[in-house]
């Protein structure tokens, strides 16, 4: 593998962020900065997130392959139980 092809991999995230103002948990994926993410996440939107402005990264998880991310956002959005996210982000 050369530089160039290291220097453009990219890293996929899952994330978990928490709002404490309406106690809810969004798990989400991306494969931009969780800092950018967050910071989209945070400004005026009709999505859920744009619901409220202190949403905080309490939990991710960095992927290699963008499959493998996808694959694992949805089997803990398919969990929908606050303990199994709340046990997950305690580890």
């Amino acid at each position: 593998m050369d530089f160039k092809e290291v220097f453009f991999i990219s890293k996929n995230y899952v994330y978990i962020l928490y709002s404490k103002s309406i106690d809810k948990h969004y798990v989400g994926y991306s494969s931009m900065s969780l800092e950018e993410r967050l910071r989209r996440h945070l400004t005026s939107h009709k999505g859920f997130t744009g619901r409220t402005k202190d949403w905080e990264i309490v939990y991710f998880e960095p992927y290699d392959d963008k499959g493998k991310a996808i694959l694992r956002e949805q089997e803990i959005k398919k969990w929908k139980s606050k303990t199994k996210i709340l046990e997950l982000i305690s580890k």
